[in-house]
Formats: C-alpha cells, structure tokens, sequence
C-alpha cells in the first residue's frame, strides 16, 4: 500500500511537470504569434464544419498521394484510439491491476493491439518510404526520423507492459489478446513478483516516453498536431483568388505589405506552425522542379524558424524546455555570399527535378552568430529571387495537407519591396510603367486597342456606343488586343458570339488593364487605380455580364473588383460561355478536327476558379477529336510559368518552367496542344518551338479549335 501511494505521488510530480513543460512551450509560441497584425478569425471560421470534417477527420487532401495518404490515416486513428489504452494503462498501474469500467474489455484489448501492431506497420512503412524509397520531397537525418524512434518505443513499451501485466496476473492466453499472450510466453517461468516489477518498470518506461513525446511536439513541426486542425478550421473564407485589400489611404499606415516578420498577421503566422515539412508543396511547385531557388516548404520553414527566434528575442521567452538542455546562441540566417544561383544539369534525367533547390536551402539556411532582431527579412531570410520567382500557380496551396497559404504571403513581399522600397526586376517595371501610360504592358498606343477587329471576315464586332442594347461585354484584355497571336483568339470567340445570335459589344480604346499584372506584382496602387477605372466605365454603360478570355482577367473581375464596387455584374471565361452555347445548339460544331488534343489547365481558371470541365465538354463536342490528358491535369496540372507576372520577366536561372511544361504534353503525344489562355498559349507555342516541334505539335486556344469545327477547315485570320 506504501508502494502503490508514493508510486501515485511520484506519479503526479512527474506528470504535472511534463504538463508544465508541455504548456510552457506553447505559451510561448502562441506569445510569438501575438506579435504579428490582427486577423478576423471570427470571420474566417464562419461556416466551414463540411470542409473541416473532411480535411482533418477524412483526411482528403493526403489521400491526393493515396499511399502515404493510408499510412497517415492509420497513424491518426490509431493513437485517438490508443489513448484510451493510455489511460487504462496509467489505471492499471496506480490501482494495482485494475483496468477502466469499459463494456466488452476484451474485444477493447484486441483493438489496442490490433492498432498498436498497424501503427508499428504504417512507422515501418514511414521509414521505408523516407530512406528506402528515398521520396526526394522528405527530409533525411535525424530530427525529421525522431518521431519514428518515438513511435516505435512507445509502441513496445505498451505491448511488453501487457505482456507482464499477463505473467504478474496469471493471466491465461487469449484470442482478445494475440501480441500480448504471445510476448508473455517468452518469459514463462518468471515470478509473479518478478512480472510485477518488469511491469511498473515499463509502465514508466512508457509514462516517460509519452510525456517526452507531448513536450518535444510543440518544439518540432509535429506542432501540427496541434495547430493544423485550427489552421484548417481558420482557413481563407473569401475566394481563392482574391487578394488581401490594402488600405492605400490609412494615414496612420507606417509601411504596406512585410517587410519584417511581425508585419505578418496572426494568421499568417499560424501557417507557419501548422507546416508539417512533408515537402508536398515544392514538389508541385514550377519554380523549385524547375531549379529556381524558390521552394514553399522552406519559405514557411524559414519564416517560423525567423519568428520563433525573433519573438524569443522580444519577448524574452525561451522556445525551448526544458531551457538548460539548449543552447540558445546565434540565430538561422541566409549565407548571403553563398546565395547564389542553382546549378542546374540540362542533362539531369526526367522533366523536372527539386533536388538542387533542395541542395541550395541546405547549405544556405543555417545558424550563424547573428541576433534575430538585426536580419533583414528581405535579404537575411526570404532572397529577392524568391520572391520574384513564385508565378502564383497555388499547387502548392493545392497540395498542402493543412491549408498553408503560401502565395499570399509572396505576394505581401513583393508589396513591400515595390511600394516601400522600389525594387523590383527591370523587366517588370517597364511593364507597370507601360500599363499605368498607354494602358498595356507593351506600351503601344492605348488608341491601338481595337484594331484587330479590322478583319474578321465581314463579321461586326461594336462597341457598347454601337450597340447599347448588348447583353455581354466581351472584355477582351490587352494580350487578346495587343499580341499578334492572342488576337487570333480574339477574333476567333468574336465570331462564335456572331455566330450563335449573342448580343455583345467591347469596350474597344476605352478599355483599360485589368490590374492582374500590377496586383500580382505588388503594385496595389497601380491595380486600385485600374480597378476604380473600370468599375467607373462598367457602370456607364450598364454593364450585367461580361465575359473575356483570359483567366488572369476572369479571375480579377470575378473575384477582386466585387471588393472595390463592381456589383450585379456576372463574369464568365470563354470557355464557359462556349460550353453553354453549344449545349444550348447555338453553336454546332459540325466539321471534323482530326486530332490527338492535350488541355493544358490554366492555374487561374483551374485551380483559381475550378473551371476543369467546360473546356473539355467543348472538345468531347467537337467530332474528330482525341483527347489525351497529361500525367499532371486538371487540379494538379503543372503551370505554364507566366502567372504572377512572370510573363513580363526573364527566367535567369534553372529550366524554363515553359519548357518542362511543353515536355509533359509531349509525353502523350498529340497533334496539338489546347488551352484557354493567352498566356499559357504563348508560353506552350514557345516551348514547342524550343523542342523544334512547331510543325507537328500546334498550340491552339479552346475558341480556335471551336470555331474550326464550326466554320470548316480555314478559319479567316
């Protein structure tokens, strides 16, 4: 009885201390947390239990790589079901064998080693993926495998202390109880004492690991655990395509977008908690397959090692318990000398490949001498190449297990360095000064904007002064006015409108830049302007719907302007609009294309806006055609490497991401390869130059092969 009382004393001190341990190192995480800008979590969380449920409890988007998918999905299952077999185990051990008041104990042991026997397997599985398989997204070395050591002591610790349980019970084999009876008999013989003894003594072994294991989570990117459910829980309300709106006018506003870690908000941040290094974010992204020196893992790695410090450093809270094992000297910095460009091997096997990217983040981002409250965000931890390497694809986001949003926070950057700093690539403020004169990013005479309604075969294309009583605004952007290919698209959909009876009109020179280029850029004040522009000449002239054909276009007017006064109005891609004509028989596409199609997916019209089907239905129409989709489509199709203001800029480092990108439709071998923007047509046109397969590789828009069908074999140019 002495025993059992000092052993349940002992058992509180060591228990509230590893409790204190395991709240002190989350206070001071969530005391970091607090020094970032305000967010609207109230807001954020408003209706979402659906999309919770299915992401935290269903596990939807791991089960996007349904192998390692399954592993998780055991691996989380498996310990909510084993802490019940915790504290049973804790019971038996301070009440001398007596176990919870469960009903059907025995078929409630047989699941406890049923579950411990499948996490013993999934951690196998675990590691063989990580240094068998050698997934090249997932870390190597020790800190990334610790949680495996964990794991797999923690589970023998709970099948050998049921084992003795057996041997000092004198407990006889049973069927509930398979790994247990077994394990005990290799130790028949010994004395009941004995079993006893070998029991307490592996019933603190596995006290011991399960309180080392809740203290060292909130200090390692298992935090997840905690913080992804609430990230998941708090995730972006608003479209997927909008942008956070900036208050260009607040006079008390010190800087706009980040230029230091605090200048985060607290959302923000959380993201940074929640990042569980699966590395399934740069695996998908174009920059880093590409060797760009952007990877989205190690940009949320990097700003939560940054903020961890930092907040250490202002707060004077250790992120570290307990604080004498630690060293707390120096601080994670950029090797600036040594931030260089990637090398990158043309001869390298395969498309693409994340491995130098890697290599570069690994021998660049280390501790060094430095304080945390002296580093440059922009430059100490986050390189401008970084940042103006991101084209705003969000596979990442796609991809991201626990809702990380990683674009935005680029896209915060970029608004810094342009608004508070002026910097940005030469290219792209040639391109913002030409939008913001003459309306275009080329700087051609705004007056030039309509010519290419100049020769469409006789067929009228008005202006709303022409034609008042239109129903569509066709808005045709500055890529379907300007570039000599893109008009072809142009006056490609101008004829199927005539075609099908529709009433529409343009702008023609009063037509303005849809701000996508400059927002992107992070030039917000040249976009507000844009936008205010616009809105002012939509609601002159009445405008109800508007449809256009550049996804960068749709996405802004759809998602964006509604926050700066465009209201009533319904945005559609072409594609859309199309796809409902010819449904509708106002469009009948009656001649053959014989041709073997792949659709390349726009990220703005997929992935932005989850426009995948409509362009197909208008290609399943069109009689002739075979279509052969890409190993990476629709919700994983890989960008074409213009988005985010990338068109305007030079690749300077790695494989063009247009390039990569031609290569994977080329893998299916079609005649032509499709798309439903102007800027994935010219990024795909030049790769097929670049790979001399111009001849017998055409890259055409959605509307160009349409109106084939529709018209015949010669469409008028």
């Amino acid at each position: 009885m002495g025993w059992q009382t000092a052993n349940f004393l002992l058992f509180l001190v060591v228990m509230g201390y590893g409790i204190y341990l395991f709240y002190k190192a989350v206070y001071h995480r969530y005391l970091y947390l607090r020094l970032g800008g305000s967010a609207d979590f109230r807001k954020s969380g408003k209706g979402r239990w659906a999309e919770f449920l299915s992401q935290v409890f269903g596990q939807k988007k791991l089960m996007k790589d349904p192998k390692s998918g399954l592993m998780h999905i055991v691996i989380f299952y498996g310990f909510i079901i084993l802490q019940f077999g915790a504290l049973d185990l804790i019971v038996k051990g301070l009440t001398g064998g007596k176990h919870l008041p469960i009903p059907g104990y025995e078929v409630f042991g047989l699941m406890q080693e049923v579950t411990v026997f499948l996490i013993l397997v999934a951690m196998g599985y675990a590691a063989y993926r990580r240094y068998g398989e050698r997934l090249t997204r997932l870390k190597k070395g020790w800190k990334p495998s610790i949680v495996i050591f964990f794991i797999f002591f923690l589970m023998l610790s709970v099948v050998l202390s049921l084992s003795f349980e057996r041997l000092w019970l004198n407990l006889n084999l049973s069927g509930y109880s398979p790994i247990s009876s077994v394990l005990a008999l290799a130790f028949t013989g010994i004395s009941s004492v004995t079993a006893y003894g070998w029991f307490i003594a592996l019933w603190w072994v596995h006290l011991l690991i399960l309180l080392s294991f809740l203290v060292y989570v909130p200090q390692s990117k298992h935090f997840h655990i905690m913080t992804a459910p609430i990230n998941i829980w708090f995730r972006r309300s608003e479209p997927l395509g909008r942008l956070t709106k900036l208050d260009l006018e607040d006079e008390d506003a010190e800087s706009f977008g980040v230029g230091k870690i605090e200048d985060f908000s607290q959302k923000q941040m959380l993201d940074f908690y929640a990042c569980v290094e699966c590395g399934r974010c740069t695996d998908v992204c174009p920059a880093s397959s590409t060797g760009k020196v952007l990877s989205p893992m190690h940009l949320i790695t990097k700003l939560r090692d940054h903020m961890v410090e930092k907040g250490a450093s202002i707060t004077g809270k250790s992120p570290w318990v307990p604080q004498y094992m630690f060293s707390s000297s120096g601080s994670h910095a950029l090797i600036i000398e040594e931030a260089n460009d990637i090398e990158w091997n043309a001869n390298d096997s395969g498309i693409t490949n994340i491995m130098p990217t890697l290599d570069w983040h690994k021998s660049t981002w280390i501790v060094q001498d430095k304080k945390p409250k002296e580093l440059e965000l922009i430059r100490d931890v986050i390189t401008e190449d970084e940042i103006w390497s991101c084209t705003t694809c969000r596979n990442c986001e796609d991809q991201c297990p626990v809702s990380n949003e990683h674009v935005d926070k680029i896209i915060d950057l970029r608004r810094h360095l342009v608004l508070m700093q002026g910097s940005v690539p030469h290219e792209g403020q040639r391109a913002m000064q030409n939008i913001e004169r003459q309306g275009n990013p080329w700087g051609l005479n705004r007056n030039d904007r309509a010519i290419w309604i100049g020769d469409i075969g006789g067929v009228q294309v008005p202006t709303v002064r022409e034609n008042p009583e239109f129903e569509y605004l066709f808005f045709v952007g500055s890529m379907g006015s300007y570039d000599l290919r893109s008009r072809s698209i142009s006056r490609a959909f101008a004829r199927l409108l005539n075609e099908s009876g529709i009433s529409f009109a343009i702008l023609g020179n009063e037509e303005k830049n849809s701000g996508d280029t400059p927002r992107r850029m992070g030039n917000e004040m040249l976009f507000q302007q844009l936008c205010t522009d616009n809105i002012a000449i939509f609601q002159k002239y009445g405008v109800r719907k508007i449809v256009t054909a550049c996804p960068h276009t749709f996405n802004t007017l759809k998602n964006e302007y509604p926050e700066f006064g465009l209201e009533g109005v319904k945005v559609y891609h072409h594609t859309q609009l199309l796809d409902q004509l010819v449904q509708q028989g106002k469009l009948n596409p009656r001649y053959e294309v014989k041709e073997r199609i792949t659709y390349h997916d726009s990220c703005y019209l997929g992935r932005y806006n989850n426009v995948y089907d409509e362009p197909r239905n208008i290609l399943k129409a069109i009689p002739g055609v075979e279509m052969a989709e890409m190993k990476r489509h629709r919700e994983n199709g890989m960008c074409c490497g213009a988005g985010g203001g990338m068109m305007w800029l030079e690749e300077t480092s790695g494989k063009r991401v247009n390039l990569a990108r031609t290569e994977q439709a080329l893998e299916v071998k079609p005649t032509v390869i499709s798309s439903a923007c102007p800027y994935c047509l010219t990024m795909m046109e030049d790769g097929t130059k670049m790979k001399e397969v111009e001849e017998q590789v055409k890259a055409k828009d959605i509307a160009e092969i349409l109106e084939q069908s529709v018209f015949g074999d010669h469409p008028i140019r």
